[in-house]
Parts: structure tokens; sequence; C-alpha cells
């Protein structure tokens, strides 16, 4: 690797860093402790016990049913974000370990066109819901998503309807859903299964919400208040459970975990 290729410049506080102190650090700023996106591949061996986990459902993959263009086939958009993340569409299931304890974790990968829902991403996460009711296990969902995919117009929208159904038929046999919230969480994916956790948490300063804020303020024509639509400003007022670290994320699904399954240590 060059030297060029060894340092990178924080998003927030603008300072020059080492790329090996932030992968050191969980991929947090050391200076100013700004979340840095991680890839599903990166936050499931920060999350599951000794980095180990087992991907599911990995043969489903999407499809142009529409064959959508904008400023190129929605397949070509496809096949390009395949060819760059490695992976088949934006989220990654899988069955791993937490503290010893099995679950079900689905995570999201912005990098795969915004982390936008369409029909597999609706897919996995059902499947994730419905495997989890089937082997009677907790689910772990990681949200980072621009919300619906435009590209699959109403059969995006539908996932809505079809993650929120699935969601509800767990909680309805007392099994436990822990929605972690990343930045961004917007759209369809705040509109569903994002929210619909036992308990909502989400990393700092991570913007969440549907429309965004300058949709709303040009809409509303006022100016919205500092940190709107934020981790901080939501948890102030009753829309999360908690904001969390993402040194403590692990520690706090732990503890989450054995409160709900009364398995205490």
């Amino acid at each position: 690797m060059s030297a060029e290729g060894l340092w990178t410049r924080c998003n927030s506080c603008g300072r020059i860093l080492y790329k090996q102190d932030i992968l050191d650090n969980l991929s947090v700023c050391p200076s100013c402790d700004f979340h840095f996106r991680l890839t599903a591949e990166e936050r499931l061996a920060q999350l599951c016990d000794g980095g180990s986990y087992e991907t599911l459902d990995d043969s489903i993959r999407p499809v142009d049913r529409l064959h959508f263009e904008d400023t190129q086939p929605y397949s070509r958009r496809i096949q390009d974000s395949q060819k760059k993340t490695g992976l088949a569409d934006a989220v990654v299931n899988a069955r791993g370990t937490i503290d010893g304890l099995p679950v079900i974790l689905s995570v999201m990968d912005f990098r795969f066109m915004g982390g936008s829902m369409g029909s597999v991403v609706g897919e996995k996460i059902a499947r994730a819901a419905e495997r989890a009711l089937e082997e009677r296990l907790p689910l772990v969902i990681v949200s980072c998503s621009g919300g619906a995919r435009m590209q699959e117009g109403v059969l995006s929208l539908m996932q809505l309807a079809k993650t929120s159904a699935a969601l509800a038929r767990l909680d309805r046999a007392g099994l436990p859903c822990l929605s972690v919230l990343a930045d961004p969480t917007t759209g369809g994916t705040t509109a569903s299964f994002a929210m619909l956790g036992d308990v909502n948490v989400a990393e700092p300063n991570a913007l969440i919400g549907f429309a965004g804020p300058r949709v709303i303020e040009q809409t509303i024509r006022e100016k919205l208040p500092k940190g709107f639509q934020r981790s901080e400003f939501l948890l102030k007022h009753g829309m999360l459970d908690d904001v969390v670290t993402r040194r403590a994320l692990r520690d706090f699904l732990i503890r989450a975990l054995r409160l709900f399954l009364n398995r205490p240590r």
C-alpha cells in the first residue's frame, strides 16, 4: 500500500488520521469519536463471538422486474454494486452467538446502492424474522439505509408491509428483536422494520428519519431545530431507547439479550 493509502481524513473534525488507528478503534475517530460507516462484514465481526458467524440466504439475488432505467439500467447498477461490494444485495443475514447466546442477525451495508431496500432486502429481513421464530431465537437488525429503492417502484414499497408483518409475528411469539440504527437510517427503512424493535438504539449522531431535513424545511417553510433527526435529538424526544457508542454496543446487546431471555450471568 502506498503512503497515501495509509491515511484518511475524518469526515467530522477534518483531522488527517492513520487508517490503522481508526481500524484499531472500531472505525471510530480517535480524535472526535466520529463513527465511520462499517461494511456488513465488519459489523458482524464486531458483534459476534470471536468474529465468527454463518451467513444465510446468500442465494437470493435482485432482478430488474420493471426494466427500470434512469441514467443507466437498473440491471447495470445491480451488477456494479455486486462487483464493488462482493454482496448479492444490501443486507447480510447470519447466524451467530453474542456472549454465547445464539442469535439471528440482519445487517445492512450502505455501499450497495445506499443500503436501499428492494425486494431482496425485504425478503431477507422477513426470512431472518421467520428463521428466528422457527428456531426460537432473538433477532438483531442493524440498519444503514437511504430508504426504499426507487428503481423497484411499488415492489420496494411492498417490503414495508412485508417486513413489518414478519416482525409482528415475532413479537406475538414473545421473541425479542433488537434494532440498531446507524448513520443514516431514513425513508422506508425507518418507516418499517428499523423502528419496530423491542429495543431501538442508535449510534451517536446518526441521521434518522423519513424525509430528509432539507425536504421538510422546504415543505413547512420553517427552520428546523439544531440537531433535528440526529440520534441525540430523537432520544431526547422519546423516539429511541438509547444512544450507544460503538465501543459499548456489543455489551449493551449482551445485557439486553440476557434481560429478555431471563438469563443472568
